[in-house]
């Protein structure tokens, strides 16, 4: 007879078939990777062998095969009638007393003497395809106690082979139902109740990225974040400095965490309730887990991923009574390794229209359709094919009715929850976290949701114009001699930009990370105390609670924004702009107006170079230097270069130089190159002495046009004037190159031109350009024009050399 019973350290992945995936996974890592230091809490499976005896001993294989027979397998209408007949059939079966024995003997060797609690989680496989994930699809009990409450938790487990959900799953992917099986993993409990869980990935969710681990984690039980009833935690890790011992995490995002779900003993029932309770204010102003924990977690989700040799799915938990780390399940990641990263549908609106709510968009799709009000998935019915789906959050249970609908709304959730998980499984577009979507749309309106506009997802009203962009970059060919750079500003969207195809960033403008992520003027932050404005003073309070130091909120924000783009394009360089608002730009930053002079022209004012060594901002551009120094010396990301705009006179240039040394950001140290943008005629014409102040040179042409034709470029009057290819401009774009490559310093261009025309491409090719910088969406044709101009430069200096040859 086969084995009812096997161990945690005596299963590994090749018993698949035998304990199922969760099981076989949870046996492999306690016996294979708890030698690393990873700790998974011991337990032990009930195999397959085991549920299949129990159908045996009771004669059910016949009754349950014919009730699936019976099943409406063109609108399910009769889904939720057959799964509770199903599962009754199992939960008033007759539990084998030999099995029973041996799980209780198993039970007494895992806890001892004493009544330990443990978790109790199914783990399916079918016979035809052992690998077969049935993730989520099947009941887990946790904080079981006693040999009575176990044996009850493990029927219902077995009983949960024919949940809704299940059957369902089974009939979408061709799995018969009589060649699936459930084993059950019993494991110590990790008591998370007392501290927090949570889930990672190592590639980032939404556009798989795969040099960055994602965790989220919230308070108490982590079905939290698996319902999307609360806004977690999240933190990204950088894998290679992470490995290289640097300071890896990148970004950290402090969410709600309003709920905190805890297990309430009931006296009366074998298994604990389930209580949500408010999380206290201090708890939600705190993240879950101290960086030396989220290096502990990352450092573990590393070896695991090693190990498996796949990006990988995980859940972990904190025990509050112990304080210690759990891995408490991991599975191959199913959505991003099944997709070809080569391969992007670009969506763009084209229109936008009246916004009725906006939350966390996952995917960067754009549907429209009418959208449907659902409390829960009883409401099924009243959801027609193509709908969009709005509620308040989903789980499990939901998975049946989730396939018909082309997008999800929901008012709870974050990246890690089930409609998130869904949705990405679904390719289809979904807006998270809302809060107030089922206030907001009403049932049947027409609706746009839209995805593509960054990590915050919006819904519109009514139908609105879109294209999609499909996007091959598997045969782009690269230009031999000139670099293509890219301009980014959102450090949301640079994971996904990062498979562009690209030589790095040549344009980081900072000035978005300060306007959307700080949004307050820096030297509001340096001067806090010294703010009369009640009103101010508070919005920036609010802004920056959780930072007793305000100048440390504007370092860190600004680092994570650096550091994100110079990790997703690592270890391609990244030029770091500092920043270029105008006066204007600048006051209306939240406290903006109390530090910025009034002027009549600020494009050709207190902007750029010029206000990093005065008094009125020299302190806010210490800030700027001071989150540069900690991406560098601190996150290890010195690929990061920087870049110092509207340099009017080399004199300025090295204040500039100088000012950043004394903020202890000096050019060369750890080999910190500093650049200049080119885009004032004096830059141009004496580019030779500029030349031994900064290392490199890029022209910004848009300045530069505006400078050398007299044209105000925010000026619709004259804004047909404005050409870059006007032949004075070009004289000053040519002398530049000309004067840059004689020195044996870098030049580079960002601009639209260059995509836009052919000709122009060319023009900058023939001068010898380094590197030209494009926006995304014009990055192909910029290839595509470079590529063209290249081959032809290199036949006419062939065709020039013959002639020279034959005279």
């Amino acid at each position: 007879m086969k084995p009812f019973i096997k161990k945690f350290k005596d299963i590994s992945i090749n018993d698949l078939a035998i304990v199922g995936g969760k099981n076989a996974s949870l046996g492999e890592m306690f016996s294979k990777l708890s030698l690393h230091g990873i700790k998974v809490p011991d337990g032990f499976a009930i195999t397959s062998a085991a549920f299949r005896y129990l159908l045996d001993h009771n004669e059910l294989n016949e009754p349950l095969q014919q009730l699936m027979q019976q099943l409406d397998r063109k609108k399910f209408t009769n889904l939720r009638a057959i799964g509770a007949k199903a599962r009754q059939l199992i939960l008033y079966a007759v539990f084998p007393e030999d099995i029973k024995k041996e799980i209780i003997d198993a039970y007494k060797e895992l806890c001892g003497d004493s009544d330990s609690e443990v978790a109790v989680r199914s783990s399916a496989t079918a016979e035809d395809l052992p690998e077969a994930s049935f993730a989520g699809q099947h009941e887990s009990y946790l904080n079981i106690k006693g040999k009575d409450a176990l044996v009850k938790a493990v029927q219902q487990c077995f009983a949960s082979l024919y949940t809704d959900r299940a059957i369902k799953y089974r009939e979408d992917n061709g799995f018969v139902h009589s060649s699936v099986f459930l084993s059950v993993g019993v494991q110590k409990m990790v008591r998370s109740d007392k501290a927090c869980s949570g889930v990672g990935f190592t590639l980032e969710p939404e556009s798989g990225f795969r040099d960055v681990i994602h965790l989220s984690g919230v308070w108490g039980l982590g079905e939290n974040i698996v319902q999307g009833s609360v806004t977690p935690d999240e933190f990204y890790v950088f894998k290679p400095m992470l490995l290289k011992g640097k300071k890896a995490i990148i970004q950290k995002k402090m969410g709600e965490k309003a709920k905190t779900m805890v297990y309430a003993a009931d006296e009366k029932s074998l298994t604990s309730t389930l209580l949500n309770i408010d999380t206290p204010k201090e708890k939600q102003e705190q993240y879950v887990l101290s960086d030396k924990e989220i290096y502990q977690l990352a450092k573990w989700a590393t070896k695991i991923e090693a190990h498996y040799q796949k990006p990988m799915d995980i859940e972990w938990a904190k025990d509050g009574f112990s304080n210690e780390l759990y891995i408490l399940q991991a599975r191959p990641e199913t959505v991003h390794t099944q997709k070809n990263p080569n391969l992007i549908h670009e969506y763009q609106l084209l229109k936008k229209g009246e916004m009725i709510t906006e939350g966390v968009a996952i995917g960067t799709k754009v549907t429209t359709g009418i959208a449907r009000i659902l409390e829960s998935p009883k409401d099924a019915d009243s959801l027609n094919q193509g709908e969009i789906i709005v509620t308040d959050m989903t789980s499990p249970d939901w998975d049946p009715i989730l396939k018909k609908t082309a997008a999800i709304i929901t008012n709870k959730g974050g990246r890690t929850s089930h409609a998130s998980i869904v949705a990405r499984e679904l390719d289809v577009p979904a807006i998270v976290a809302s809060g107030n979507a089922t206030e907001k749309i009403k049932d049947g309106e027409l609706i746009t949701v839209s995805c593509c506009e960054g990590k915050t997802g919006y819904v519109y009203k009514g139908k609105l114009p879109f294209e999609v962009k499909d996007l091959d970059f598997t045969n782009v060919k690269m230009p031999k001699s000139t670099e293509v750079m890219m301009i980014v500003g959102d450090p949301e969207k640079a994971f996904k930009l990062s498979f562009y195809p690209n030589d790095g960033v040549g344009l980081m403008r900072i000035e978005f990370i300060i306007t959307h992520f700080i949004q307050v003027h820096p030297m509001a932050l340096v001067k806090f105390n010294e703010l009369k404005d009640r009103s101010v003073k508070q919005k920036i309070e609010e802004l920056t609670h959780h930072y007793p130091d305000k100048e440390q909120y504007f370092v860190d924000k600004l680092a994570q924004g650096i550091a994100t783009i110079a990790a997703a394009f690592y270890p391609k360089e990244v030029i770091v702009r500092m920043s270029d608002f105008k006066t204007n730009e600048y006051a209306n930053l939240i406290g903006g107006s109390d530090f910025e002079p009034k002027e009549e022209n600020p494009m050709l004012g207190f902007r750029g170079a010029s206000r990093y060594y005065n008094d009125l901002y020299k302190e806010g551009f210490r800030l700027e230097c001071e989150a540069i120094k900690l991406v560098r010396n601190e996150m290890g990301l010195t690929n990061v270069k920087v870049m110092i705009p509207f340099c009017r006179t080399v004199d300025e240039g090295k204040k500039v130089i100088e000012v950043m040394g004394e903020f202890g950001l000096k050019q060369e140290e750890n080999h910190l190159k500093v650049y200049v943008m080119a885009e004032i005629p004096s830059n141009v014409l004496v580019a030779e002495e500029f030349a031994r102040v900064f290392d490199g040179f890029s022209i910004g042409s848009n300045d530069l046009t505006q400078l050398v034709l007299g044209i105000d470029r925010d000026s619709a009057l004259v804004a047909d004037l404005f050409n870059e290819q006007n032949q004075a401009v070009k004289m000053m774009i040519s002398m530049v190159i000309d004067k840059a490559n004689a020195l044996g310093r870098r030049i580079g261009l960002c601009g639209q031109a260059p995509s836009d025309f052919p000709e122009f491409a060319q023009f900058l090719v023939e001068h010898g350009i380094d590197s030209i910088s494009f926006n995304p969406d014009a990055i192909l044709n910029g290839i595509e024009n470079i590529n063209k101009a290249e081959s032809e430069f290199i036949v006419s200096v062939n065709q020039d050399q013959n002639e020279n040859y034959h005279l």
